[in-house]
């Protein structure tokens, strides 16, 4: 609701308050006006007013008479990521989500958010972090600072810039600490904080989620530090028509020497100092809802078997590797990396 109160005001203000409520919103211009149900009816700009204005309107006109009524919005359950295009092409730079009834349930900010992906994530952030102590002692691995921030606050800030604001975490070693920081973190992600009675690798804990919003998930590890594209990942990922798509990470072999192709014994070729690129599983998955029917319940099941199920289901599996920033956080000199790189990482 703090969200909903920053950017609206009501049909009965009058026309100062308006402009004292845009001149609060500097970047984005834009006010949502509501009725007394809390229905958009309509919204307004210091452009409006301005027209208004020069149209023979007074200060003293009720604020209906400046708004503007055929404005853009996003149903509640529609396919809303189909209107993306749409909406940057007119440069909107704020967007109303409705219910059925019209009644305001939240606003997508595009001065802050890159995107609308129509995604439930999961983010692991169970595990003790065994590899990283002593500083893991007292601390979970997803609470240990790089640079300013908190490891897992990285993974919850881009989820958030592409409009994933369901977000799930799953938890077992030191939970509370998890819990009591999702709490306090960004009011307009919907967290859900889900505690493993025991360890149950690196996609067992999907089978206790009970709410996925969205009928497409993604599954990610809460120690990873990266600025991947979620909007490229997820239209590859319907492009392709895809039941899961993995991200992956290129990973280069250069041979100093000649090498040979043979049949036996016998050489038909060389090839001098080969290149060959390789692909290695970065720990971030999507996949169709659907497919949770392939989860066992409370028993341990790693992603790596999650992929291999889909395949043994002749079911579409494909990678996506990714060309920006990655670094899995396992070992100390991992940690000790991402303190200097976290400076130079393109979040944009």
């Amino acid at each position: 609701m703090e969200n909903i109160l920053k950017y609206t005001i009501t049909i009965d203000a009058s026309i100062i308050d308006a402009l004292k409520k845009l001149n609060t919103l500097p970047s984005l211009q834009t006010v949502f006006v509501l009725n007394e149900n809390q229905k958009v009816v309509g919204t307004l700009t210091d452009g409006d007013i301005r027209r208004g204005i020069i149209n023979g309107l007074e200060l003293e006109d009720e604020l209906t008479k400046y708004i503007f009524k055929d404005f853009s919005f996003l149903t509640d359950g529609a396919d809303n990521f189909s209107k993306l295009k749409e909406f940057r092409k007119r440069k909107l730079k704020a967007v109303p989500l409705l219910n059925r009834q019209g009644q305001l349930l939240r606003i997508y900010n595009f001065t802050e958010i890159k995107s609308i992906l129509p995604i439930d994530a999961v983010i692991m952030a169970g595990g003790e972090g065994i590899r990283l102590r002593p500083l893991t002692e007292n601390t979970p691995k997803p609470l240990l600072k790089v640079g300013n921030k908190e490891i897992i606050a990285y993974n919850f800030d881009r989820l958030y810039q592409y409009g994933i604001v369901d977000q799930h975490i799953t938890l077992n070693y030191l939970a509370g600490q998890i819990i009591d920081y999702c709490n306090t973190y960004n009011q307009e992600i919907n967290f859900d904080t889900v505690i493993e009675p025991q360890m149950l690798g690196t996609a067992g804990a999907l089978s206790l989620i009970e709410d996925y919003k969205n009928d497409t998930i993604l599954l990610m590890n809460s120690d990873l530090l990266t600025n991947i594209d979620y909007e490229d990942f997820y239209k590859t990922f319907i492009d392709k028509s895809a039941d899961m798509l993995v991200a992956s990470i290129p990973y280069e072999v250069n041979l100093p020497y000649a090498v040979f192709e043979t049949d036996d014994r016998n050489i038909k070729s060389l090839k001098e100092k080969p290149s060959y690129t390789h692909y290695a599983n970065a720990g971030i998955y999507l996949f169709k809802k659907e497919l949770l029917n392939l989860v066992p319940q409370n028993k341990v099941y790693n992603a790596t078997d999650f992929m291999e199920d889909v395949i043994a289901k002749n079911m579409k599996l494909i990678h996506y590797p990714i060309r920006g920033y990655w670094l899995d956080i396992g070992k100390h000199k991992d940690f000790d990396k991402a303190q200097m790189d976290i400076a130079h990482i393109n979040w944009d």
